[in-house]
């Protein structure tokens, strides 16, 4: 099975977010078929084969996630990212401050799904390949 390491080797070609389709490829490759990244303090669950389950320990001080989601705020300053236009470390304090709590990528599906604090669903998107 994958460990924390080899996703985080993967995860260290990612400048921008639009590194993120070939990342998602890197740990496909690995075995990971689902994970899901929290805003708050940036550890992220891994799920595999198995019932397999590893997690990365938080990656920043703990940020405050907003009551309310600014959703349409939250696509533009996504698609910016995407471009190329924040680093990752900013892409999550926006996220915070529009009231995004985690993020959830299927790699069967290659589909990322963004969630406000109470659970529901912002944004769903499709991975490019």
């Amino acid at each position: 099975m994958f460990t924390v390491e080899q996703i985080n080797e993967a995860h260290g070609k990612v400048k921008s977010g639009a590194d993120f389709p070939a990342y998602i490829q890197d740990i496909k490759k690995l075995g990971v078929s689902y994970y899901e990244t929290f805003v708050s303090d940036g550890h992220t669950e891994f799920y595999g084969a198995n019932n397999y389950k590893t997690a990365s320990p938080a990656k920043f001080e703990p940020l405050s996630i907003a009551g309310t989601c600014e959703k349409e705020q939250f696509k533009a300053d996504l698609k910016e990212h995407q471009q190329g236009k924040t680093d990752y470390p900013t892409f999550v304090r926006i996220s915070a401050n529009l009231g995004i709590e985690k993020w959830a990528v299927s790699i069967q599906q290659m589909t990322c799904t963004y969630y406000d604090k109470s659970g529901n669903e912002i944004l769903v998107e499709n991975i490019p390949h």
